[in-house]
């Protein structure tokens, strides 16, 4: 990584860009995700296509990241980390520091998750599918990555089940698509999404707008608090649930799952997702103490999408 970064670019957001092989590679994102998600550090890869003009970095992974200041110590540090200490040369480029996550995610080809269709604006809708519209964003959760995806396929393995819940929580909702994905599969259910960004609160208004979702406190409705966990009177007030999704890290899970526990209904269902297949065992051991067992698991690379019930009366 270049060290000529002068004080005049404070400021600026950055892109970062490096060729590193297939293990390197997984081994960021996994830490990514784990490890490095407090630093504000937004990370992708993906394998460099067999070129005839490039030959040589056929089988190669392209790994791009953002970051939203010009690179420091912290990131340095991270990065180091994060590739085993001794990190590839990064590339850098500049881009609008309030476009920096948007970038991250443009152009994103639509993905099919269970019974959905999750596109931005630029691609057609699927009549064969539940359309869901939503625009690259500054939040997590676009249904590009695995754990989302699968908690929609989770989503809709329950639909198929015959579960019919009427009383839905998600909790570290990014763009609202999982609390959107819900409404769209039980229409009639009261559901309430929160997130610990207040700057999660606009875009997933934009999200249910887009969706035709309606805001509100009523059934057929989304409505949005910004909090920590359950720590909000609404969260609160609207226990129990039947059905409870998280998508966030596999350390807040097992961190909140007393609370979790507190707010279900006898046979409840909670979706857990954000953990990877090396924290799944950890993770259910949490939920098992707390009176949940395991109903059905989707392993999605190196993700696991947890579905446990709660068994207490």
């Amino acid at each position: 990584m270049s060290a000529d970064i002068t004080a005049e670019d404070a400021g600026i957001s950055w892109k970062l860009t490096a060729l590193v092989d297939r293990t390197a590679a997984e081994a960021a994102l996994a830490a990514s995700v784990e490890e490095a998600w407090d630093s504000d550090l937004v990370m992708s890869a993906h394998e460099v296509e067999a070129d005839r003009y490039d030959p040589m970095n056929a089988g190669l992974w392209r790994i791009e990241a953002w970051y939203p200041r010009k690179p420091d110590k912290a990131l340095r540090a991270t990065l180091k980390t994060m590739f085993d200490g001794n990190p590839p040369d990064f590339t850098l480029e500049k881009v609008e520091p309030e476009d920096w996550v948007t970038l991250s995610q443009h152009a994103v080809e639509p993905v099919r998750a269970g019974p959905f269709h999750i596109r931005t604006p630029d691609f057609p809708a699927d009549e064969s599918a539940i359309d869901l519209i939503i625009p690259a964003s500054r939040a997590f959760g676009t249904g590009q990555h695995e754990t989302t995806a699968g908690c929609l396929a989770m989503l809709g393995w329950l639909k198929q089940r015959g579960v019919r819940p009427r009383w839905i929580a998600d909790i570290g909702t990014g763009t609202g698509l999982l609390a959107i994905g819900a409404l769209k599969l039980f229409p009639t259910a009261n559901v309430i999404a929160s997130d610990i960004d207040p700057v999660c609160a606009e875009i997933v208004g934009e999200n249910a707008a887009g969706n035709a979702v309606p805001l509100g406190q009523r059934p057929g409705a989304l409505h949005y608090v910004t909090a920590p966990g359950m720590d909000h009177p609404a969260l609160k007030a609207r226990a129990p649930y039947d059905l409870l999704i998280a998508n966030i890290l596999a350390r807040p899970l097992i961190e909140l799952a007393p609370d979790f526990a507190r707010t279900l209904m006898p046979g409840a269902r909670v979706i857990l997702a954000g953990l990877l297949t090396t924290q799944e065992a950890k993770v259910t051991r949490a939920y098992q103490r707390q009176g949940l067992r395991m109903e059905r698991q989707i392993a999605d690379g190196d993700w696991s999408i947890l579905c446990l019930r709660s068994v207490r009366g």
